[in-house]
């Protein structure tokens, strides 16, 4: 998956489309924020509630966006800071993102003609439409300082269904060692890790298929590993929920060790960055991941690729195919609070509870009402958009995509907006 979509040389992400972007009606897929602005503006009016539930702080504020897409998201939150006062906090914009071509769109996106400098975390820069607000752009999050003493609001909104993953499966153990001199194998199950290697060629001997049918074929296959790699020896140890599995024979599951690893940091960040001898004290700061995947089972069979709006093997055309995998969110949960006890862990909840929650069908009453009578079209356009950003089936968002907040412990005493709780 990393080869695939971040490869220097060829990666879906990185490298430049003569059709413009991946993202809208022309490119491979259309996100919520490219459905409605409302999207944008409620994941701002989340981190405003934040902000204000802890403490209104003046200054120190960090808002860090992972997967930025063309800057449409952070752009709808910038607005929605301004109007209701929280711009003013915020000292800088981390925007991690290893595309060169979409940091130039999103450049374009928040900064309009600003220079774009490069600097020794990646590249900065300034807009007229918010001043005193600095952009910095980094390839990894790892690269965005954690000052101690500041606030870091974190947004993933489709970030981590792009992350790779390893896949394993249960199989029976064999009564032979597997390395020769080795002791035998006594257990009931072992994991095995699925590979991909190159497809075989089409045999000679069969019927000759057209030329549509050779250019359809993927170019790569998934093959069961006959001997144990150091991912499978490893990763299905790391959680009681992945060793629970291993006894039904034939059953797989789906881990990204870098999902878990950004959860982690993302926990530590919120929970961990107290000035020293103030740890006992509520840390500041927040994180909403948006995505999708099941809300408490372990992802299987979720890798996919998606091209022109339409399903596509992953193993085709790769480079020119986004490839995404199910999030597994119980495991993002188990890895954050594992990494901070200073953090807690709401939802996830399905998208669509999440917006009606935060008031998108409010907010659309507003933008309805401001549009002329006579535009029936524009009208037909904002009521279809919020509605499949929560419709639960057909081509609908609202129950595939789901929403979990990562926020301060406060040991029970507050639940954040859109997860049960209210700015009271």
């Amino acid at each position: 998956m990393r080869q695939c979509l971040t490869s220097p040389e060829g990666g879906y992400y990185t490298s430049k489309r003569e059709t413009g972007d991946q993202f809208g009606e022309k490119g491979d897929f259309i996100t919520s924020p490219e459905i409605s602005q409302i999207f944008g503006e409620l994941v701002g009016i989340w981190f405003v509630a934040e902000w204000i539930a802890q403490g209104r702080p003046l200054s120190g504020v960090q808002m860090i966006e992972l997967g930025p897409g063309r800057g449409t998201l952070m752009s709808d939150m910038l607005r929605t800071f301004r109007r209701l006062g929280m711009l003013h906090a915020i000292s800088t914009i981390y925007l991690v993102e290893a595309s060169p071509s979409l940091r130039k769109t999103q450049h374009e996106t928040l900064c309009d003609n600003a220079l774009l400098k490069e600097t020794h975390l990646g590249f900065s820069s300034t807009s007229q439409r918010w001043p005193n607000v600095s952009f910095v752009w980094v390839d990894e999050l790892r690269r965005v300082p954690k000052n101690i003493g500041s606030t870091p609001f974190i947004i993933a909104h489709e970030f981590f269904d792009a992350l790779p993953i390893h896949v394993f499966q249960s199989v029976a153990a064999t009564s032979s060692p597997v390395v020769t001199g080795a002791p035998k194998l006594f257990k009931k199950n072992l994991w095995r890790e699925l590979v991909v290697s190159p497809a075989p060629a089409p045999s000679s001997t069969l019927q000759t298929t057209s030329a549509a049918q050779d250019s359809n074929r993927p170019e790569f296959q998934v093959s069961v590993s006959q001997t144990p790699t150091p991912h499978a020896l490893l990763l299905p140890q790391i959680s009681p929920r992945y060793q629970a599995m291993l006894e039904h024979q034939g059953s797989m599951i789906e881990i990204s060790p870098e999902a878990r690893t950004h959860a982690e940091d993302i926990a530590r960040r919120i929970g961990s960055n107290q000035p020293a001898g103030q740890e006992t004290t509520a840390a500041p700061g927040a994180a909403l991941i948006i995505d999708y995947g099941p809300a408490s089972t372990i992802p299987v069979n979720s890798l996919r690729g998606i091209r022109g709006h339409r399903n596509v093997s992953p193993f085709s055309s790769p480079g020119l195919v986004d490839v995404s995998a199910d999030v597994d969110f119980t495991g993002l949960a188990e890895a954050a609070l594992n990494a901070s006890p200073g953090v807690e862990v709401h939802g996830p909840v399905e998208q669509g509870d999440f917006l009606r929650a935060m008031g998108i069908k409010e907010r659309a009453q507003q933008l309805l009402e401001k549009v002329p009578k006579s535009d029936e079209d524009l009208t037909k356009r904002i009521d279809s958009a919020w509605q499949r950003l929560v419709d639960r089936g057909g081509g609908g968002m609202g129950k595939t995509y789901k929403a979990m907040a990562i926020v301060p412990a406060t040991g029970g005493k507050r639940r954040p907006v859109g997860f049960g709780g209210t700015l009271l």
